[in-house]
């Protein structure tokens, strides 16, 4: 494929007759049995799942939420040989910074709906669909790690325009944001990074004289380890595999989503809906169905667990990096600082791993009152 620089307009157009195959699907849904007397420890259970299924086959409206999303202006180019879809929101302030806004996986674009209104104010914003997710389209060629995908964001900003700009991320877009500003650390104002995760070293004075709060978090990491990652070993070895079930039938994809949603979100939520809108929940579904995007985003996981980049001891970035840490979040202060320059660090209360839409004023919040300190 040859790469053209062109910027294309996007319009989110699903037709009807995928809408009504989804609704099928649904209807014709071959349910398994399950464990009497069991919960959430062993997966999503059946009853909850049907309850969820049953509303987005006859009642959630994608087409309100494709409205919601085509607010905003979209756009496609060609990097790399990839599809990069973006939404690009200008602020009504020539002098705004322009924002890169980075979503993680099982994230979408629709994660912003709620923050950008917060943010306009005081940034140009960026938000793309990241290589091999959602609109940006299936990646079909090996080799489309960490790095390659920050380096075609980092061109989507010089095709826009902006030399010089700042990176916000969580989860996967918690490591493609300090990875852009390694790669043009003279061009990132800075990095904010929400839902970010460190790692323990093999030397256990990393661990010697951890606060309460450190503790807990880091106990959070090794439940997570222990009992909370059989997505990521799934994804990470065999992600062909996994991908077939998640094509094929909608009620896999949504439970492999959902749950992350359980168990990722603040725990002060019993469901994944008490913690985000149902509708923007399963907006975010809908995308990773109708795109068919389940096995590129499956296997960016395999390229991250055979990347020696990734793996590989790198220096210390220079960019001014803030951590925002919701009460679901695994960071720990000194681990982050082996690695960046940590100029702010903010712990919430409220909110979890899906911060952007658990609470999008608390993050939009620190997000410009980081960016006010360092442009000041």
């Amino acid at each position: 494929m040859t790469n053209s620089t062109d910027i294309r307009p996007f319009r989110i157009e699903i037709p009807d007759a995928d809408l009504a195959e989804l609704r099928a699907r649904l209807a014709r849904t071959r349910w398994p049995v399950e464990v009497a007397g069991t919960g959430w420890e062993r997966g999503v259970p059946v009853a909850y799942l049907k309850r969820l299924a049953e509303y987005w086959r006859g009642s959630f409206d994608w087409r309100a939420q494709e409205k919601a999303l085509n607010a905003h202006p979209q756009f496609v180019t060609t990097i790399d040989g990839q599809d990069v879809h973006f939404l690009h929101i200008r602020s009504v302030n020539d002098a705004a910074t322009p924002l890169l806004l980075l979503h993680g996986w099982p994230g979408s674009v629709v994660e912003f709906l709620d923050v950008i209104p917060l943010l306009t104010d005081d940034f140009h914003l960026v938000v793309p669909s990241l290589p091999g997710y959602g609109f940006s389209g299936r990646v079909t060629t090996a080799g489309w790690t960490d790095g390659r995908s920050a380096a075609a964001l980092v061109e989507l900003m010089d095709r826009l325009g902006y030399d010089r700009y700042g990176v916000q991320g969580g989860d996967v877009g918690g490591f493609l944001g300090p990875e852009i500003g390694r790669l043009v650390p003279d061009r990132v104002v800075g990095v904010h990074a929400n839902a970010f995760v460190t790692f323990p070293s093999d030397d256990p004075s990393d661990l010697a004289g951890l606060t309460e709060d450190e503790q807990r978090r880091l106990a959070l990491f090794q439940q997570f380890q222990d009992d909370g990652s059989g997505y990521l070993r799934l994804q990470g070895t065999r992600p062909q595999t996994v991908s077939y079930g998640l094509t094929d039938s909608p009620v896999a994809q949504l439970a492999w989503i959902v749950e992350k949603f359980r168990e990722w979100s603040d725990p002060a939520a019993e469901l994944p809906e008490d913690a985000v809108d149902r509708d923007r929940l399963l907006a975010d579904v809908s995308i990773y169905w109708f795109t068919g995007t389940a096995a590129s985003t499956a296997h960016s996981y395999y390229e991250r667990f055979h990347d020696p980049a990734f793996w590989a001891p790198r220096k210390r970035s220079t960019v001014p990096t803030a951590v925002a840490n919701f009460a679901t979040d695994i960071a720990i202060r000194r681990l982050a600082e082996r690695d960046h320059t940590i100029v702010r660090w903010t712990t919430f209360d409220r909110g979890g791993h899906f911060a952007a839409m658990e609470a999008p004023d608390l993050l939009a919040a620190d997000v410009r009152a980081f960016f006010a300190d360092l442009t000041r």
